[in-house]
């Protein structure tokens, strides 16, 4: 009679998939709480300590390491040696696995657990059984994921066995799963060390789904989620409409990365392609989406819109004007979303922008490597700013200097903006050089340019970015300092009775 080794903390569908098992002819061998499970549901088992002959010891740290287990699993059965020191050794084959492990992730993030929790939930037998097995899977099928169940009692019903495919892939999954597992762990105890960079950086993420394509549609991609998202779009709700692209999401991170910085005020962003098309500030959401829009109502088209506040009927009815792609939100009123759903494909995202940001990296990938860094949370107040010129600038000024400051920081350098009356009204984003950002971001301004303000994610190397600034009627500037030629720019701005003011803080975004 075929045997089934099962112990698991996951024990969804478990009782169906073993009582299948049993009438496909195998015994079932259990541990702990599994066997508790299994016999409460009528499913006769055999105790571990029943095949080592050998107690359970130590709460239950030591029960399936021993040899009967791992010489069963390792076993090569088509060697003569290894099957000769079975028989002589009185080991009975284990002839299907079916483990997963200890909830450590689960127990992590549960609030305020101790470090004695979760060092007692990393599991030790379990990662060593779906291992050894694994490693054997020329002979050994071995389920870690209760999803696959079906699909093997299917084969075994069909066959007697499964296939050598169907070994391997499961034995594929059950390594990324311990690797996973033991990724989970380093992470754990390298954070608590206090070892910001290690010499082994190891980071695991969970698919949320396959994507349509990339970029572009020659591209194949996914979207994984990291251990604990939390203001993240994958902690989002989709609630209407197609399916996220790759795109899409690059986008809406972008989006709600902006967003975080306007808490405690009604904000509104509109993005397009990783940049910020419109920002804008208000007394009510409403309003804020009405300066977001008014920024740019071109580059809006077919954009991404997030907002900190819910949305409401007045507003949704704004937006079903145009034709956005996704709009993000902490939620749709009935009517909201009753106007907006009647559009078949925009996609309309929950979010609590409440949310904590807890990433704490920036990884981006390079060619066969990573650059790591920390997320660039910095914020400035007005204390923090230090004026340069002749002029200070005024109350309103200062305002819409710091919010100025606020959206450049996530514009693609180099990046210049111009703000007025708590709305972007020019964005210069990416170019080679800084004068020529400035002149993109005032061309889009327009008229509106003259009693604006500037901000620029670095500092000016040359005053032509100044000189520009004069002729379109800037009337204060905020910017990191600490060009060598700081003096020729802080001389033309007092030649025209601009004020600057420096924050000392550079934000370049590549």
């Amino acid at each position: 009679m075929k045997r089934a080794l099962v112990s698991v903390s996951d024990k969804t569908n478990l009782v169906p998939f073993v009582s299948s098992l049993v009438e496909l002819g195998y015994e079932i061998i259990s541990t702990g709480g599994t066997k508790k499970a299994l016999e409460a549901a009528g499913i006769k088992t055999i105790g571990i300590s029943e095949v080592t002959d050998f107690p359970e010891i130590m709460d239950g740290r030591v029960k399936t390491l021993h040899p009967k287990v791992h010489g069963a699993l390792l076993c090569v059965r088509d060697n003569p040696d290894h099957v000769r020191q079975i028989e002589e050794l009185g080991i009975q084959y284990i002839d299907l696995v079916c483990v997963n492990l200890y909830p450590f992730k689960e127990t992590v993030q549960k609030p305020g657990v101790s470090h004695e929790e979760i060092i007692e939930n990393i599991d030790i037998g379990g990662p060593s059984m779906l291992r050894s097995a694994s490693k054997n899977y020329k002979f050994i099928p071995v389920l870690c994921d209760p999803s696959d169940y079906d699909a093997i009692v299917k084969e075994l019903r069909e066959n007697g066995e499964t296939y050598l495919t169907t070994r391997e892939y499961l034995a594929a999954k059950v390594f990324r799963h311990t690797a996973s597992y033991d990724t989970m762990i380093a992470s754990y105890l390298t954070e608590r060390t206090g070892e910001k960079y290690p010499e082994k950086f190891t980071i695991t993420f969970d698919k949320v789904q396959e994507l349509r394509y990339g970029e572009n549609p020659h591209q194949s991609a996914a979207f994984y989620k990291g251990m604990n998202p939390q203001y993240s779009l994958a902690n989002a709700k989709q609630l209407h409409g197609k399916e996220l692209s790759y795109n899409n999401i690059q986008d809406g991170n972008a989006a709600i990365e902006i967003l975080k910085d306007f808490e405690g005020q009604p904000a509104v962003v509109g993005l397009k392609h990783m940049n910020p098309c419109g920002v804008g500030i208000g007394k009510t959401i409403e309003e804020a989406w009405d300066k977001a829009y008014e920024a740019d109502p071109v580059s809006i088209f077919g954009g991404i819109v997030a907002f900190n506040e819910p949305i409401h009927a007045s507003v949704a009815e704004k937006l079903s004007k145009i034709f956005l792609e996704i709009i993000i939100a902490p939620a749709f009123d009935e009517d909201a979303f009753e106007i907006l759903s009647k559009k078949k494909n925009i996609r309309l995202m929950q979010l609590d922008t409440s949310l904590e940001v807890n990433a704490k990296y920036k990884v981006t990938n390079v060619n066969d490597g990573l650059l790591v860094q920390d997320i660039d949370d910095h914020k400035i107040t007005a204390e923090d700013l230090r004026c340069v010129t002749n002029r200070k600038p005024t109350e309103e000024e200062l305002e819409q200097l710091l919010f100025a400051w606020k959206v450049v920081k996530h514009v693609k350098s180099n990046a210049i903006v111009l703000v007025k009356d708590n709305m972007t009204i020019g964005v210069g984003a990416g170019q080679m050089n800084r004068v020529g950002a400035a002149k993109i971001a005032i061309e889009q301004a327009g008229e509106k340019a003259k009693g604006s303000i500037m901000s620029s994610d670095a500092f000016f190397p040359m005053p032509d970015t100044v000189e520009e600034a004069v002729k379109a009627g800037v009337t204060a500037i905020i910017q990191p300092g600490g060009s060598i030629k700081d003096q020729l720019s802080i001389d033309v701005c007092n030649e025209h009775g601009i004020a600057m003011v420096y924050t000392g803080v550079r934000h370049f975004k590549h």
